[in-house]
């Protein structure tokens, strides 16, 4: 069981750090609730702690210490370790999954560039699908098709994330849009770093990114009608919470970069009650086939990984391991980050 005051300290930074989460959230069920807090409070501080850190390396490598000691129910002293060091014994969370969030961590630490759609949606799965694949754990949920689903809203949420932050991830220095697209339209990525403007081509960018989320986030809600009955609402106010980012930022004319769009209080709550309409509505209508659709190729892994938590490790462990000590040697060696393109 969670302690009562580690589930304070992560219900507390949720709500500072993550308001479409924590808005979502009231709509899930208690017992899920504590757990999904717990969740994405390890998630927030791990991803926060290799953005904003000064030694990138270092603090993926650390992050690997601190997911041994979870697993090894020995974690570190602080709230969000120790809640998260719970669920993983109450609810037995396959380690493929949180292991594969510390590998686009790592990826992030490496300060990596996706060529193409494709890669980038390789790096939502991890940040993000991985995320949802846990929430269905959570839930209770293992079956191949809904983990499917919930993978494609992790990356729908995700591209939508990117989408939304192209201008603040620039000055910055991080680039996400596939650098395919910016050798399409002619933009060096270097100059674009130096000087992002919200010229017509990244606009153009930016409601690609929202088109594929948006394609994912209708995929995505066939996946509902089998999560258990209490806890629809939550996982749908997600799912219409985030897709009001791409939907603000389609109003501003797909300007990412002169703003961040975001959405008031008041649009969350009409949102909240929206999506308990939606998952009454998803409770008496028949399955929609589309929850029979193959997992996106680059999620697979997870879904596998979720639903077979006793399979042996894969290639993408492999790939871990190995991204792991490139950053290892180099922050031994001190010789910086080599930027992967």
């Amino acid at each position: 069981m969670i302690r009562p005051d580690d589930l304070d300290w992560c219900r507390n930074a949720i709500r500072e750090g993550s308001y479409s989460f924590h808005a979502a959230s009231r709509l899930l069920p208690a017992d899920v609730r504590d757990a999904a807090l717990a969740l994405y409070a390890f998630c927030r501080v791990a991803d926060d702690e290799v953005d904003f850190g000064a030694n990138k390396p270092a603090a993926v490598l650390a992050l690997r210490d601190r997911l041994d000691l979870a697993y090894t129910g020995r974690p570190k002293n602080a709230p969000a370790d120790r809640a998260f060091a719970s669920l993983i014994q109450d609810y037995d969370m396959p380690r493929a999954l949180p292991e594969a969030l510390l590998e686009g961590l790592a990826w992030d630490g490496m300060e990596r560039r996706y060529q193409s759609l494709s890669d980038l949606r390789g790096y939502s799965a991890r940040v993000a699908s991985a995320v949802g694949a846990m929430m269905c754990v959570l839930m209770g949920v293992r079956d191949p098709n809904a983990l499917a689903r919930a993978c494609d809203l992790g990356v729908a949420m995700q591209l939508t994330n990117i989408a939304r932050d192209v201008g603040e991830d620039a000055r910055a220095g991080r680039l996400y849009l596939p650098t395919d697209w910016l050798d399409e339209a002619g933009i060096d990525p270097a100059a674009f770093l130096a000087n992002p403007r919200p010229g017509p081509d990244i606009r153009r960018m930016v409601r690609r990114l929202l088109a594929e989320a948006d394609r994912l986030y209708h995929r995505s809600e066939a996946g509902v009608k089998v999560l258990p009955i209490a806890a629809r609402p939550g996982i749908f106010a997600a799912r219409y919470c985030y897709d009001a980012i791409g939907r603000k930022l389609a109003r501003g004319g797909y300007d990412s970069v002169s703003c961040r769009a975001v959405t008031s209080r008041t649009h969350k709550l009409g949102l909240l009650g929206w999506s308990v309409i939606r998952a009454g509505m998803v409770t008496i209508l028949p399955q929609n086939p589309v929850i029979y659709a193959k997992p996106l190729p680059e999620v697979a892994f997870l879904v596998n990984a979720a639903a077979q938590p006793d399979r042996t490790q894969s290639d993408w462990g492999e790939n871990l391991l190995s991204v792991l000590s490139q950053l290892e040697a180099r922050d031994r060696s001190g010789a910086g980050l080599a930027r992967t393109v």
